[in-house]
This record gives structure tokens, sequence and C-alpha cells, in this order.
């Protein structure tokens, strides 16, 4: 009882406890609308550039589509062929069946178009050539192999992107600028 007594006669701190309402002050939430005013303006020409970045878009979805198809051929045994119209700016895929006949790809990567004002400066088999006009095809292996590809695209504001399709892995590097790979 004696220690009950000592804690009963203790006194109990308030420091740090205020008596005032606990609230921001005007001075406070002025900084933080400067500081989310700050961000927005920084970031939102970015976000715009991204979004209008047809370019960029057009490279991205032709590379999906060639990864797909290579996955395709791979899990399908079946040969695949990705057809770039140059002229027209769109490219389809097609599948060599078994008795030696091509059918149009199903699915949701079988066919693309470039987008607005965006088109094909041109394409590049290393084995076959340079191609500025008509079709040009390029095959999938199912053993996992592509053809090695080099496509030029451009824009309407004279930008330009190249998409370098790397046969062992169907994958593609996209690189900024018009961009030659030279092969001996």
């Amino acid at each position: 009882m004696a220690s009950q007594a000592v804690k009963n006669s203790m006194p109990i701190s308030t420091a740090g406890r205020s008596t005032e309402s606990s609230g921001f002050t005007l001075v406070e939430l002025a900084v933080v609308v400067l500081l989310l005013s700050l961000f927005t303006l920084l970031s939102v020409p970015t976000l715009n550039r991204l979004a209008s970045d047809e370019l960029g878009r057009s490279a991205r979805t032709l590379s999906g589509t060639i990864k797909y198809l290579f996955n395709e051929a791979v899990l399908t045994g079946r040969e695949h062929r990705l057809i770039f119209d140059l002229q027209h700016g769109s490219y389809r895929a097609q599948v060599l069946a078994a008795d030696g006949s091509l059918h149009e790809a199903t699915g949701s990567q079988q066919q693309g178009v470039l987008g607005q004002d965006i088109r094909f400066s041109d394409l590049t088999l290393p084995e076959r050539g340079l191609f500025r006009t008509g079709t040009v095809t390029t095959r999938i292996l199912p053993v996992g192999w592509i053809d090695e590809t080099i496509v030029h695209l451009s824009d309407g504001q004279k930008r330009q992107m190249t998409l370098r399709v790397m046969p062992l892995t169907g994958t593609t590097e996209i690189h900024e600028g018009y961009r030659e790979f030279y092969h001996e």
C-alpha cells in the first residue's frame, strides 16, 4: 500500500500536451498546396509527352507482336510469318500449316497498323538486303529462331526509331533515332 501512496503522490507530466486545437495552421496548408502545385507543374508536361508519343507506342506494339508470334511459333510447333506492308504502314501474321499452306494467324496479335503519321522508313533483313517498298516477310521458326530484322520507323516531325529483332530470343531492342547495324 505504501507503493500505492507513492504512485498517487507522484506528479503526472503534461509536457507536450496542449490545450489548443491540433489542426494545421494556414501557413502549413499553404506550403502543402505550393508543393503539390510544383509537383504537378513539373510532371504534367512529361505525362503529355508520353501520352502523345505515337511513334514510341507504335514501336512498342510492333515489338510486343513480334515477341508474341515468336512464343506462339515455339509453343505450337508451327512456323509463323510476319508480313510487313511498307506502303500502308501495316503488318499481319500468318501460320504455316502442316500441309504447307499459309493461313492468317488468329488471336489478338494477328495484325496491326502503325499509328497516325507513323510510317516504315525502311526494313533490313541482313541476309536479303534493304527494303523501302512492297511487302517483306520475316520468318519465325518453331525451333526458337526469327530472321534478324531491323525496322526503321518515322513520324511526321522527322523523329525516328530503330527496332532490332534478336534472332535467338525474339526480343526487340528499341533505339531512338536511325541506327544501322553492320554484319561481316
